[in-house]
């Protein structure tokens, strides 16, 4: 049944004059198929930033490290899946920025330094499993942890460590690479960072949804905050919208979509990395939306709310560039690549840019991704209006970020960079859990 929709899709875009990619095959490699790049490589040499916990330039900063305590947050790790493979695992920098691994004894795990420039192997046990369906594994942490990730695998997931500026770094597994040695197991993650002054955790389908997984957060004051991610069959029914989409738009919605050896869907991948590594895909998919934007804003001013002390902004389109009252730079017009990355082109953010253009630009991109910036109310940004999020009307939009969200139980879940841009008063769409004395982050395997 797939292959005849898809085949019927595959029509429907070559009669629109698309340029059809490619479908997304899974074709497991070994270390020598390992793609080192900045998204799936943690460098012990980068400066922690506090500030990378929040897409949202609007987000307070605060301080990283103080001396270490001695009771630092219980994990709990809960299995639903009917497998009895399942495993997890922690990475991240600890209080002195040293890259680490959580050893199952709750002990960090050291990757020693190396001078090889290609991947190595990660031969330490790190691997937590989680026993049969229904068994809940408690761990607690060492100590603090910045740019951490807690891994969930349904089977083994291959970590490898490289010389970086003669410092070790750790090579994740990619959901980009087909080849990757790991990219035939089921897996997902949750974000983490973890301070003496707060906790900061989100599931993020930024770059893919893969294996179903919920969080839910307890502070020590016993307030409960949780996203519960998508649900059990999400990844098949966002292909399923994805195909329909296809057909629609005669774009290649449905080759996000990656397939087994035994044809089930295993991941979707968010539309910025499929197009890294089929640059033509989407193109020129935004082109008339963009065009239209900047008509309607040369005449129509847009109010941007940058939510800080800057407040309301107003945006007008003179010539090729919209210019935002107190921004230190211009926007340019926004490629496919731009928008969907919301990190190139007009919405890179550079050291230079002052508070107005760090709070324009997550807006600014957001309204793109959800379509609003041509709808009723769409003059004011953020929209405080969800319902007008993702609509036919708005005409172009990140489907694969509107459909991540209809399948997830409460709506919560980063779907692209920016989803965490929020009307003041509006409904949080991105699901980052933040309490300041965290006591237990449970987290739950395999979806509602």
């Amino acid at each position: 049944m797939r292959f005849s929709t898809a085949l019927s899709c595959a029509f429907t875009a070559l009669l629109a004059g698309h340029t059809m990619a490619m479908p997304f095959a899974i074709t497991p490699g070994d270390a020598n198929h390992v793609v080192l790049t900045d998204s799936n490589t943690v460098n012990t040499t980068q400066t922690i930033q506090a500030d990378a916990v929040s897409a949202d330039a609007s987000k307070p900063k605060v301080n990283m490290f103080a001396a270490a305590d001695s009771d630092f947050i219980e994990l709990s790790f809960i299995n639903k899946l009917s497998s009895s493979n399942v495993k997890a695992y922690v990475t991240g920098r600890d209080s002195n920025n040293a890259l680490v691994m959580l050893h199952p004894d709750g002990t960090w795990y050291y990757p020693p330094a190396t001078t090889a420039t290609t991947p190595q192997p990660v031969t330490e046990n790190v691997a937590i499993p989680l026993g049969a369906q229904g068994s809940t594994v408690k761990i607690s942490l060492p100590g603090y942890i910045s740019a951490g990730r807690i891994w969930f695998a349904d089977g083994n997931l291959q970590f490898y460590t490289v010389n970086a500026g003669g410092n070790v770094a750790l090579v994740e597994p990619s959901a980009v690479n087909p080849s990757d040695p790991s990219s035939a197991v089921n897996w997902g993650f949750i974000e983490l960072t973890y301070l003496d002054t707060a906790i900061y955790t989100n599931l993020s389908y930024v770059d893919f949804v893969g294996l179903p997984l919920g969080q839910k957060l307890t502070a020590c004051d016993g307030t409960v905050l949780q996203a519960q991610g998508v649900h059990t069959q999400a990844v098949d029914d966002i292909c399923a919208d994805l195909e329909e989409q296809t057909c629609i738009d005669g774009y290649p919605w449905a080759d996000l979509c990656a397939y087994d050896a035994s044809n089930n869907a295993l991941r979707v991948l968010a539309p910025f990395d499929y197009i890294s590594l089929y640059p033509n895909a989407f193109s020129d998919y935004w082109t008339s939306y963009v065009n239209d934007v900047w008509n309607h804003y040369t005449t129509t001013p847009l109010t941007i709310d940058t939510q800080v002390s800057a407040g309301l902004v107003n945006c007008t389109v003179t010539g090729d560039y919209l210019n935002c009252a107190g921004d230190n730079r211009a926007y340019a017009k926004p490629s496919a690549a731009d928008i969907f990355g919301c990190n190139g082109g007009p919405f890179a953010i550079i050291g230079s840019d002052n508070d107005v253009h760090r709070a324009v630009v997550p807006r600014l991109c957001a309204a793109f991704h959800r379509s609003t910036l041509l709808i009723s109310g769409g003059n004011i940004q953020p929209m405080s209006d969800v319902s007008g999020y993702y609509t036919k009307s708005g005409r172009a939009a990140n489907w694969y970020s509107k459909f991540v969200h209809d399948y997830e139980v409460d709506g919560k879940g980063y779907a692209f960079a920016y989803d965490d841009v929020t009307p003041t008063g509006g409904v949080d769409m991105a699901g980052l859990l933040s309490v300041a004395q965290p006591q237990i982050l449970e987290v739950t395997v395999g979806g509602v």
